[in-house]
This record gives C-alpha cells, sequence and structure tokens, in this order.
C-alpha cells in the first residue's frame, strides 16, 4: 500500500503563486509515477500534471502547461506542483495520485491511478 498526502492549498488572488507538495510513505518503490489532478464543482476530474519518481518524463495539460512545474525528490518521497500566475479557473481540490504503471507518456487517466491523496482546497479570487 501506499499513502498519499498533500499539503499547501489555500486562499490566494488571481497573479499569484502556490505550491502543493505531495508526500508519499509506504511501498513507494512498487510506483512508476506521480499525477496532479484536480475538481472544480460539479465538473469531472481533471489531469493536470505528472511525473516519474525518476525526474523525468513529466506531462502537463495545455491549460497549465507553460504556468506550472511539476518535481520530483525520489530520497523523499515528495512531488511538488509550483503553480504560477494562477487563474480563477485553476480553482479547485487539487489531489495527488501514484500509478504502479509504467508507460510513455504517463497516464492522464484517472483510472490508470492505483493510490490517491485525500486533496487540497485551491481557492483563486478575481
Amino acid at each position: 500500500q501506499v499513502q498519499l498526502v498533500e499539503s499547501g492549498g489555500g486562499l490566494v488572488q488571481a497573479g499569484d503563486s502556490l505550491r502543493l507538495s505531495c508526500a508519499a510513505s509506504g511501498r513507494t518503490s512498487s510506483t512508476y509515477a506521480v499525477g496532479w489532478f484536480r475538481q472544480a464543482p460539479g465538473k469531472e476530474r481533471e489531469f493536470v500534471a505528472a511525473i516519474a519518481w525518476s525526474g523525468e518524463p513529466r506531462f502537463y495539460a495545455a491549460s497549465v502547461q507553460g504556468r506550472f512545474t511539476i518535481s520530483s525528490d525520489s530520497d523523499k518521497d515528495t512531488v511538488d506542483l509550483q503553480m504560477n500566475n494562477l487563474k480563477p479557473e485553476d480553482a479547485a481540490v487539487y489531489y495527488c495520485a501514484a500509478t504502479t504503471v509504467i508507460s510513455y507518456p504517463i497516464h492522464q487517466d484517472t483510472a490508470r491511478y492505483n493510490y490517491w491523496g485525500q486533496g487540497t482546497q485551491v481557492t483563486v479570487s478575481s
């Protein structure tokens, strides 16, 4: 089993930055990659970014490309999501998830992820 805990969410203004962190524990060596997803009220959970524990490859949703940066630290078992120039449409509950499936590109389908955190709220005011 793998446990994931997100942190770093909060309330910010449009244009601000926020850094989310995902701390993994348990059998992390059984996982290949970690992804960040988000879910806004009334919407489906959507892919944001993903990274292999080794640091590459990494992938981003088109909506966050150039604004968000995902990074991993396999020694600390953490995956961070640096979010810059936040927009009101970025507001959502952000989840990190881990997958045991090795693939290229890294899966963006929620069904491919075996383990999930509880989520952290990001609110962006305009």
